[in-house]
């Protein structure tokens, strides 16, 4: 990693506080060049306070972008960090239309072009498509990172419109605990404690509103792009990693969005930045490609970026499995349209006769993190043990040359089922000549959602029907001697949220059935890929964040329990999220996260989450101590699901706020 210290702009940055037109004010952090001539603004808009925890990363890029001529502005959303206002739902309306009036009173600003940018990962991203799409007359460009166009069926909640146990319940109780924290008096002065009080009133665990919502409703629709591409006026580079699962949002947007105004990158990266060096690399110069964009569209600058292909997407040679890789091998690839006529679908047809598959409901134990970001436990280990809980099918790779894939496989299936749900589950795994499987992607079904998400229909008992659907994008090559392996389960915790009755599994009927390769032709490795170079990455000088050092031996990322006596399993995470770090305004910062993931072989109803929380902001000089505790819980029984959820906030010893939350939610679909 470069450390930029000098820079075309001298930079002064200071803390404001934004005007809504409800009377609300957003706090904003907003770094500028010294210079007496107007600059276009960049936007990033998030609910994940700008004084602290997002502190460490806003400083790496945004004083960057200042420095090559830019008003970088970080906003935190209306009811997190010091803005005003109460906590509300994501990406709902009322954070949208803020963000709109965010663009336009930065366009108004005298030191301000008029134009203006929106960047962001993960929510910052989602929301800068979402504004996008509202199209305020100001905002020309975007940069979206780790982001979704579609909110059901490429978000932490479902997949192929099953509940994401593992992520839709990490995800709300996370959001739970840091829609509790306490503005910080250092910046919100001394009504902190009221602002405080008056958000907690307000805090609803979105677990709530999430599984009130199995399929694609109006609730869904709501902030997925997808609904209309043609909305979206502003210039787009979309940007994933093939080790974050909302990359296929990258493919998509570059397919139907006009090309004159998208471009696409993605590389082998987790859910991260690409120029933050995070497993698996390589990192990229990520800083310097987006000011390519940029100076492009905010300032009329020629600066080429317009002439990259449509598609820059990184293939991976194949690799032995690992819960971590610091750098991948692999090329990039280089498309100048999407859907690619180089790119072919290939079907590869399953052959033997019919099979029965009740998998364990502990398969997809080694799944590894559903949101990877780099820690040392976040892949998948060797599938071999997955493998034997599930049905395989091999294709072997000949022996001239590489299979190469790039965009998303799909396979469709036969099945009968003797119950009326259930669920499909399929990897495409690489295996090499000494047997070991290395997870290539893969992708699932609820059964009841085979016709659609937006509808729930049980199997017809007792009947076959084919049932297609696609697997998540990837770019790899499968060299001569491996075999491709399709396997395919019935159970994958704690990844899908099983229901009851599908204990059963089902038959898988060969004839009928196939696996759709994306074939890229060899002929399409050209001169297009030799010329994709990025610069190496680079950032502005860091905050001085201090880690403590601590005798605490730390807990294992992922730990496996097995009850042989009881037949269950329990899968123990720590997410890793922060930690204990000390800020040089004094402020100390702690985090500690503990999920559980827990089933008994044959009884779906046992599934059940759980997670805790504690965090505490500490600043001694003010005598400021605070703390958030919040335990969540997710079981269920043949009719729904049943959430527990608690709160308890308090500042010093005592206890200012305490809240528990007992819902069920009946299973109408997911």
């Amino acid at each position: 990693m470069i450390i930029r210290t000098a820079f075309p702009y001298e930079t002064t940055h200071e803390d404001l506080r934004i005007p809504l037109p409800d009377g609300v004010e957003l706090y904003a952090r907003i770094w500028r060049p010294v210079t007496d001539e107007p600059v276009p603004a960049l936007l990033e808009y998030l609910p994940y306070r700008l004084t602290d925890r997002t502190a460490p990363r806003d400083r790496q890029r945004h004083p960057w972008y200042a420095g090559h001529g830019y008003a970088s502005v970080r906003v935190d959303v209306r009811g997190h960090g010091c803005s005003g206002g109460r906590p509300g739902d994501a990406y709902d309306a009322r954070e949208l239309a803020d963000g709109v009036a965010v663009v336009e009173w930065l366009a108004a600003q005298p030191w301000c072009t008029g134009a203006v940018g929106m960047f962001g990962i993960a929510w910052g991203g989602c929301n800068s498509l979402q504004i996008a799409a509202l199209a305020p007359e100001p905002l020309k460009a975007v940069v979206t990172v780790c982001s979704t166009d579609d909110r059901f069926d490429n978000d932490v909640h479902y997949m192929g419109g099953s509940v994401l146990a593992v992520d839709m319940h990490a995800r709300a109780a996370a959001l739970l605990a840091f829609a509790s924290r306490p503005p910080d008096p250092l910046f919100a002065g001394d009504g902190w404690r009221r602002q405080w009080l008056d958000r907690l009133e307000a805090v609803e665990p979105l677990i709530h509103t999430w599984l009130s919502h199995q399929t694609r409703d109006a609730y869904w629709r709501h902030g997925s792009v997808c609904e209309d591409y043609g909305a979206i006026g502003a210039a787009v580079l979309a940007v994933g990693g093939w080790h974050d699962p909302y990359r296929d949002t990258v493919l998509r947007l570059v397919e139907h969005l006009p090309s004159a105004r998208v471009r696409g990158l993605i590389g082998p990266w987790s859910h991260q930045y690409p120029d933050r060096g995070q497993p698996p690399g390589p990192a990229i110069g990520f800083l310097q490609e987006t000011l390519r964009w940029w100076d492009h569209w905010l300032k009329g600058a020629d600066t080429g970026v317009m002439d990259e292909p449509l598609l820059r997407a990184w293939i991976s040679d194949a690799h032995p499995p690992a819960t971590v890789y610091e750098e991948l091998l692999g090329r990039w690839a280089g498309e100048k349209a999407w859907p690619s006529a180089s790119v072919i679908p290939v079907p590869y047809v399953l052959q033997g006769a019919p099979v029965a598959v009740a998998s364990p409901q502990h398969t997809g134990l080694d799944a590894g993190r559903f949101l990877p970001s780099g820690n040392d436990a976040d892949l998948p280990p060797d599938q071999r043990e997955e493998d034997a809980k599930a049905a395989c099918f091999e294709f072997p790779v000949g022996r001239e040359e590489p299979v190469e894939i790039l965009g998303r496989p799909s396979v469709t299936l036969r099945l009968r089922l003797d119950v009326p749900y259930g669920q499909v589950v399929a990897r495409l795994c690489d295996v090499a000549p000494d047997g070991s499987s290395t997870l290539v992607t893969r992708g699932a079904l609820n059964l009841s959602a085979r016709r659609g998400r937006d509808r729930a229909l049980p199997w017809p008992v007792g009947s076959y029907e084919d049932v297609t659907f696609e697997l998540n994008g990837i770019g790899h090559a499968f060299p001569p001697g491996h075999r491709i392996r399709l396997a395919v389960s019935s159970a994958y915790w704690p990844w899908i949220w099983p229901r009851a009755g599908s204990e059963a599994g089902w038959t898988l009927d060969p004839a009928g059935s196939a696996l759709t390769l994306p074939v890229r032709a060899a002929s399409a490795a050209s001169a297009v890929d030799g010329g994709i170079v990025f610069e190496p990455p680079e950032q502005a000088a860091p905050l001085g964040v201090a880690v403590p050092a601590t005798l605490d031996e730390p807990r294992p990322e992922r730990l496996v329990v097995r009850d042989v006596a009881r037949g269950a399993w329990r899968l123990e995470v720590d997410p890793r999220y922060g930690g204990t770090r000390v800020y040089p305004d004094g402020l100390e910062y702690g985090e500690d996260a503990e999920e559980v993931y827990e089933i008994r072989d044959g009884d779906a109803l046992s599934a059940r989450t759980w997670s805790q929380w504690r965090i505490r902001l500490h600043r001694p000089e003010l005598g400021w101590d605070a703390r958030v505790e919040t335990r969540s819980e997710i079981r269920c029984d043949e009719g729904g699901f049943l959430t527990s959820n608690e709160v308890v906030c308090r500042e010093g010893g005592e206890v200012v706020f305490h809240r528990t939350w007992e819902r069920r939610l009946p299973r109408a679909a997911g």
